[in-house]
């Protein structure tokens, strides 16, 4: 049965710029955010007035079992879906109201996806992968190679360059995709389970490059159901149906 989404009765005019002084400082900001499907009959509240800020420089780790919402809100985060009520601030402007074309160009500005299965294309040479998000937004072709390969560079992978995915390791093509996720200087990186199809030395290692990338200034949001990858995290935020369950600062 296709879920459908609820919309709030009244959408208020898009503002621009965060209403608090210290905007400058918080990267995220929700308010009572919710996500509200229907079922046949049935209303699923995925997401039940969620509340939080990250700040500009954190690492956080979004933390949670199946159905616990954890997906539905990087979806959020990541400006690929919209709530059903509430408010989302990134980077000083608010998103939950923005429409298609608005929030594709802020997916391709403000975030650094970084996905489980890699999304890398096969037959393209990393360099060429690294390069994509650059070409969607118009870079000239000398000026996106030299951001590509700084990208690649910055995640040691500068000697395989010309190899394409099935000539690299699966450690090899993760690092790929952070340097996409990297090339365009991103307000955020988003981490959706990223070691989950490695193995744990491999995952280590991946772990250890976002923890580079952090001590870099680069803001952090993982999202994953491993308590040993969360741990990497300098916060947990723990979801448990709908909601914030837990808040915890670890470094």
């Amino acid at each position: 049965m296709v879920a459908t989404m609820i919309q709030p009765e009244t959408r208020p005019a898009v503002q621009k710029q965060a209403p608090t002084a210290d905007s400058r400082e918080v990267m995220i900001r929700t308010d009572d955010l919710w996500k509200t499907y229907v079922m046949g009959d049935e209303e699923i509240h995925a997401l039940r007035g969620v509340t939080f800020e990250i700040r500009r420089g954190e690492y956080v780790a979004i933390i949670g079992p199946s159905g616990s919402g954890k997906s539905t809100l990087m979806n959020m985060i990541g400006c690929l879906d919209t709530p059903s009520k509430g408010e989302y601030w990134l980077n000083g402007k608010q998103v939950s109201q923005m429409d298609d074309d608005e929030l594709a160009y802020i997916r391709n500005k403000e975030i650094g996806f970084v996905f489980q299965t890699f999304n890398l294309l096969p037959r393209a040479t990393a360099l060429h992968n690294v390069e994509l998000p650059l070409i969607y937004n118009g870079t000239p072709a000398g000026k996106r190679i030299e951001m590509a390969k700084k990208a690649l560079e910055s995640v040691e992978l500068g000697h395989r360059m010309t190899h394409k995915p099935n000539e690299l390791s699966g450690g090899q093509r993760q690092r790929v995709a952070i340097a996409r996720a990297l090339v365009n200087n991103p307000s955020i990186i988003l981490a959706d389970e990223p070691t989950g199809n490695l193995d744990s030395k491999t995952s280590e290692e991946i772990m250890q490059v976002l923890e580079r990338l952090h001590d870099q200034g680069n803001t952090i949001i993982l999202v994953t159901h491993e308590p040993d990858v969360a741990a990497h995290a300098h916060r947990v935020l723990t979801i448990l149906d709908g909601q914030i369950y837990k808040d915890e600062r670890r470094k």
